[in-house]
This record gives C-alpha cells, sequence and structure tokens, in this order.
C-alpha cells in the first residue's frame, strides 16, 4: 500500500518541478583538478606509506552521488566503500583483492564496481590514479518503492530505471 501511495505520488510530480537548481553540466580536465591529500586510515594501512589525494568534480543536487579524481602512491590497504562505487582506472595499476577472496589487477581503461558496506584490500606497486563515480544506496524499503514507481511508470515493463 505504501509503495502504490510513493507510485502515485511520483506519476504526478511533473517532471519540471524535478529539474535541478544548480549546475546542469560541469567538465574539467581530470588531470588539472587540484587534489587534496586524504590520508588513508592508518588501521587499514596493511605495509607501506601510501599517500592518497582527491579532487571532487561533481555533486548531485540530492547529495546522493558524488563524481572524483582520486589517485595514491604505493603500498596495501583494505578500504571500506561506505557508498556504491564504479571506478575508471586513469593511470597505474591495482591489485584488489575482494571481501570474498576475488583477486583482479585493474591497469589503465579498466572499470570496476564495489558495491557500498563492503571491503576490499587494495595494493598499489607504484601509483594509482582513477576517477570514482558514487552513490549512496538507497535504504532496502526506499529502493523496493523506488523499483515499483519505475515498474509503474514503465507500464509493467522491466528494465533499467530512468
Amino acid at each position: 500500500m505504501l509503495a502504490s501511495a510513493v507510485g502515485m505520488a511520483a506519476r504526478s510530480v511533473p517532471y519540471i518541478a524535478l529539474k535541478p537548481a544548480g549546475k546542469s553540466f560541469v567538465a574539467h580536465a581530470s588531470d588539472h583538478l587540484p587534489l587534496k591529500s586524504t590520508p588513508i586510515n592508518p588501521d587499514w594501512i596493511i605495509s607501506g606509506n601510501p599517500e592518497a589525494r582527491t579532487a571532487e568534480h561533481s555533486r548531485g543536487q540530492d547529495e546522493a552521488s558524488l563524481t572524483a579524481i582520486w589517485d595514491c602512491t604505493a603500498g596495501e590497504f583494505r578500504w571500506y566503500f561506505g557508498w556504491d562505487e564504479t571506478v575508471m582506472i586513469l593511470e597505474g595499476e591495482v591489485h584488489i583483492t575482494a571481501e570474498d577472496g576475488t583477486e583482479r589487477t585493474l591497469c589503465t581503461g579498466d572499470v570496476a564496481f564495489f558495491a557500498g558496506g563492503t571491503w576490499a584490500s587494495w595494493r598499489v606497486d607504484t601509483y594509482v590514479r582513477k576517477v570514482a563515480f558514487l552513490r549512496k544506496p538507497f535504504p532496502k524499503p526506499l529502493a523496493i518503492a523506488y523499483r515499483l514507481r519505475n515498474m509503474l511508470r514503465n507500464g509493467g515493463s522491466q528494465g533499467i530505471a530512468a
């Protein structure tokens, strides 16, 4: 019943009212964004002295998404993903070990997804630079209502949400 009400409300809100109030287009050369030191939690460092830096590129109006450039020098550490994160390696490489033991080396041009609420071990032999697309996961009840809304909006057809 709640999902039905949410679906009805979502269909009744004009799309024009959902238009973002701030910038609708942001573009920068990834190597010209000023990177600021963002130290890795010392408790997460396994070996070496990795030094990380981050530059925020853009943030969604609802504060639920973020795009950033991140780089790191040599070292090994565990990393907690508080948000869903898709990365694309821009330079260098990183050796990843996921919680389930899956191992993969990500090199320039590779794309990977890390689910929010998970850990992975990162080993950087020399240097890595990535673009990160982060999205705050919806709480389960809200995610169900959102999917239902999309299903109703699309006339019951399944597919990727708009």
